[in-house]
């Protein structure tokens, strides 16, 4: 049901995603979704339930548009290779806390200076991430530090 709702990408694999508590509250429309901050795009609408692993959604999707990627410019080729290894960093929980701003820039970078729309399609996702998911990315690094330390000694 609902209650088990963890998120929703409304409009395909190259929009960002929101969250239960703003899909409780929006319109699911063009305009409306546009406003929070996401968008309708193809339709394509992914909703993921509570025992989704977020962050290796996420990063799927972006090993996905790295694959895609033709090459041709530098922002798409170089920064969409960089957030597939970042997002790498995050399943495993191995990345810093300081990553978590690192690749929301990195994916400002791409967003609007690539020639086509794929290189939005790959920041996008990871936009929303971060947007929402924060806490999931910090608690997921904190997670895989107390096992490390446990494991070490």
């Amino acid at each position: 049901g609902w209650d088990n709702l963890l998120a929703v990408i409304p409009g395909g694999s190259s929009t960002p995603v929101i969250p239960k508590d703003v899909c409780d509250e929006v319109l699911m429309d063009f305009d409306a979704l546009v406003a929070a901050q996401t968008g309708l795009g193809t339709a394509a609408v992914i909703v993921m339930n509570k025992q989704t692993d977020i962050v290796r959604a996420i990063a799927r999707l972006i090993e996905f548009y790295k694959h895609e990627s033709c090459g041709q410019c530098t922002p798409c080729r170089e920064g969409v290779t960089w957030l597939n290894k970042m997002m790498a960093r995050f399943v495993t929980g191995d990345a810093r806390v300081d990553e978590i701003d690192m690749i929301y820039e990195l994916s400002k970078q791409i967003e609007g200076h690539t020639i086509c729309a794929l290189g939005d399609g790959a920041a996008w996702p990871v936009q929303g991430l971060v947007r929402h998911f924060r806490p999931i990315m910090e608690e997921r690094i904190r997670n895989f530090r107390q096992q490390a330390h446990q494991a070490g000694k």
